[in-house]
């Protein structure tokens, strides 16, 4: 049992001598109880934080492909590539490389870089594709970091793009790169 003792101070002054009292007691018991309770409670009812994944809808392994991936053919007038570089920069062409709608530009990861860019596509696809939806292609390059993938698939979900995909890059493509200056040898 935890207690609390004090000293009534029964020393001598000035010669007198005094009684000694006893000082006073506190049970300090059910004060330690009520700290153990609180500190259970607060502990069963806090809640933690849950990691946020994102779904990413994989395709089936499929053993005939190997390593090649089949051609998708996607329409030039509602798909936007983006290739993403080294230092934190994307590449992004509107149609296919051979025949760009809009040719190769550079931009970033900021609101007004990548994320302008999105929803304006996004807004002007439904105009020229009769009602269709934007259909972005990424395209990592080995000198790319994970960041940058995430982000990009963060700027899908912020955008509400609701078609994308995440594809090998060409050599072609590694080419753009090199030829804007996002990709080092």
């Amino acid at each position: 049992m935890a207690e609390l003792n004090q000293d009534s101070g029964g020393g001598k002054k000035g010669g007198k001598v005094r009684s000694k009292k006893n000082g006073g007691r506190v049970d300090l018991t059910a004060m330690v109880d009520l700290a153990f309770l609180l500190i259970t409670f607060f502990m069963l009812t806090t809640s933690l934080n849950k990691p946020q994944a994102m779904d990413v809808a994989m395709p089936d392994k499929n053993k005939d492909w190997n390593d090649k991936q089949p051609e998708i053919d996607i329409a030039d007038n509602r798909s936007i590539t983006l290739l993403l570089g080294s230092d934190n920069k994307i590449a992004w062409y509107y149609g296919q490389l051979a025949k760009p709608i809009t040719p190769p530009t550079v931009v970033d990861y900021s609101k007004e870089g990548i994320r302008q860019l999105l929803l304006e596509k996004k807004a002007q696809v439904p105009k020229v594709a009769q009602g269709k939806d934007l259909i972005v292609v990424i395209r990592p390059s080995d000198q790319s970091v994970q960041r940058n993938l995430v982000d990009i698939l963060d700027e899908m979900k912020i955008t509400d793009i609701k078609r994308y995909m995440i594809s090998k890059i060409k050599p072609e493509e590694v080419e753009v790169l090199k030829t804007n200056g996002i990709y080092n040898d």
